[in-house]
């Protein structure tokens, strides 16, 4: 399964780490601890950078490709919703007119809070 091979090269980043998280409700969500993971078009960071969220630290652990027909539940919920349709109910909200199509590739970012 493509998501849990590791990309050991990965493509040039499309945008900065700054803006990996940027909602209102998705930095409270990540800040809870309810966010681990972090879903887009584009390659936002590299395994581990650091992203500051409100004055706190987190570091991407993994990066790697995913379609949306491979999201299960457990994906889901590290994004911080109940399951796969309520992901898919909330992007779908945020982006009107975008097709959720199950062969759609995305970019997977998992952090996990700085220890320090």
């Amino acid at each position: 399964m493509t998501t849990q091979n590791e990309n050991h090269t990965l493509p040039p980043k499309t945008c900065s780490v700054e803006r990996l998280v940027t909602l209102e409700g998705d930095v409270k969500k990540v800040l809870s601890g309810e966010k681990t993971a972090t879903r887009r078009n584009g390659r936002y960071a590299d395994p581990g950078e650091i992203m500051t969220l409100e004055g706190r630290d987190f570091v991407v652990d993994r990066v790697y490709s995913q379609s949306l027909g491979e999201l299960t539940d457990d994906d889901a919920r590290r994004e911080g919703f109940e399951n796969v349709e309520a992901y898919k109910q909330s992007i779908l909200s945020i982006h009107p007119g975008m097709p959720w199509l199950p062969q759609m590739r995305v970019w997977v970012h998992e952090f996990s809070p700085v220890q320090k």
